[in-house]
């Protein structure tokens, strides 16, 4: 694996690879990686010719600057572990490399998608990730990049994003990966004790039943039954559920057969701010 910390050079090594049209996808991380990480780098493998990851802990998208000072940095496990999947390329450039002195300021409308759910608990998160992820689609020019469906909401507006700058590049969702009890895998869960794990398990087990019962109850039955199970673990704090139109990420009120739908949760464990959820099919 190459190891590129600077624009220029990892530019230099992409316009050789493009002479030869090779197909190159990209995979940006922010580090702490696990095999969550790791399986969208296997998800790309068979569809890629040249994988880029990179590795950049991105300051624009952090609101509380102690979750930004927490964030874990193992660096020397991340590119072992990257090797143990035979990435191509590792880039892992500085904060000033990527937000050099004069940057511009950096706004995209994202019509409601940045103003509810993730976007409405985290102000200005979602500009932070276009604007990086922005960045890094222009200094890659990949002809794809991949993706984890556990950041649904982060998805669609890349998605969005994608759509209004008229990129050239297939976004690939990889499925969620989880424990053998189902717990979605998170650099976040770190942090988490035994017990927490254990209780964490609370949101899976709201998310399957929704998905169990998906078209043969009402949508606020639902709900209210996913609620009462998150209600019945006194160590796990609902901050919100929801089903939602996969797209606009509305909160749907009825099934309509022509749409795709989504069950969004986040809830607190121990301190820590889990996120999860699952599509549904009616």
């Amino acid at each position: 694996m190459k190891i590129f910390r600077t624009k220029v050079e990892l530019q230099q090594e992409l316009s050789g690879i493009r002479q030869e049209n090779k197909v190159i996808t990209l995979v940006p991380t922010m580090g702490a990686l696990h095999e969550g990480h790791l399986s969208l780098i296997n998800y790309a493998k068979p569809l890629t010719d040249v994988t880029v990851c990179s590795i950049f802990v991105n300051p624009t998208q952090f609101n509380d600057p102690k979750d930004l000072e927490k964030y874990p940095r193992p660096i020397e496990n991340d590119i072992a572990l990257l090797e143990s999947v035979d990435c191509d390329i590792l880039f892992m450039p500085s904060v000033e490399e990527m937000y050099p002195e004069n940057d511009p300021e950096w706004h995209i409308d994202l019509g409601d998608l940045d103003k509810i759910w993730e976007g409405e608990h985290r102000p200005g998160h979602f500009q932070g990730v276009t604007q990086i992820v922005y960045k890094l689609f222009n200094l890659v020019k990949p002809n794809q990049a991949c993706f984890g469906q556990k950041d649904f909401q982060q998805v669609m507006v890349i998605q969005r994003m994608v759509d209004i700058k008229k990129l050239n590049i297939k976004l690939l969702i990889c499925p969620i990966i989880r424990s053998d009890k189902g717990l979605a895998l998170s650099s976040r869960n770190a942090r988490l004790s035994a017990e927490g794990k254990e209780n964490a398990l609370t949101l899976i087990k709201s998310l399957t039943y929704i998905k169990d019962h998906f078209g043969k109850k009402t949508i606020p039955d639902l709900l209210k039954a996913a609620e009462e199970i998150i209600a019945s673990n006194p160590a796990v704090e609902l901050e919100y559920l929801s089903i939602c139109e996969t797209k606009t990420l509305a909160p749907a009120m009825n099934i309509d057969p022509s749409k795709d739908y989504v069950a969004l949760i986040t809830a607190w464990v121990e301190g820590v701010r889990l996120i999860d959820n699952i599509l549904l099919s009616h």
